[in-house]
């Protein structure tokens, strides 16, 4: 009779088969790399390609001396801007707060809106420009006030507050003078 009796168990279960390794991490490795070196030798053909005298590609060359290219540089003329004086505003004002208190007056809140009569563009943007105003209808007299004009749009000034005798008394403007301050 055949012995049918099974082969006896081994001390130790048989090793596992080792877990397969994932490549992913090798492909993204390696395709960075090759992007690196493809950029790294276009960078090194483009700094070597040049003319016959070594010098880059990006270089230009002119074919007129170099005292001709000076004096030309030299006769460039410098821009022109207009002269600004009095004539060259005309100014209203706007009244932003007003509080009456019947019989005894009102007091009154009022800016300047300044408008140039020329194009903007034509003020020098290195100077910065004074433009001093008086206001009539305040109770005590004449208020003097100053505006200033810089970057050829930028106008800065303070709100002028002036007490009125009434309601119906007249608040008026007129430009005093134009100072012109470099920056």
């Amino acid at each position: 009779m055949s012995d049918t009796t099974p082969p006896p168990m081994p001390d130790t279960p048989p090793p596992s088969p080792a877990p397969k390794k994932s490549r992913t991490n090798v492909i993204i490795i390696g395709s960075a790399a090759a992007v690196i070196a493809a950029v790294v030798a276009t960078g090194i053909m483009v700094v070597q390609a040049g003319n016959e005298d070594g010098k880059p590609a990006a270089t230009v060359k002119s074919s007129a001396p170099a005292e001709d290219i000076a004096t030309a540089a030299a006769e460039e003329p410098e821009p022109t801007y207009d002269e600004v004086d009095v004539d060259s505003f005309t100014i209203e004002l706007r009244t932003t707060k007003r509080q009456c208190f019947g019989s005894a007056g009102c007091n009154v809140t009022v800016e300047p809106e300044l408008t140039y009569l020329a194009d903007s563009a034509a003020i020098d943007p290195d100077e910065a420009y004074e433009i001093t105003y008086e206001i009539r209808g305040d109770d005590s007299g004449p208020v003097i006030e100053t505006a200033e004009l810089s970057d050829q749009t930028s106008l800065n000034y303070r709100p002028s507050f002036i007490s009125t005798a009434s309601s119906s008394t007249k608040v008026s403007v007129k430009i005093t003078d134009v100072t012109t301050r470099g920056y």
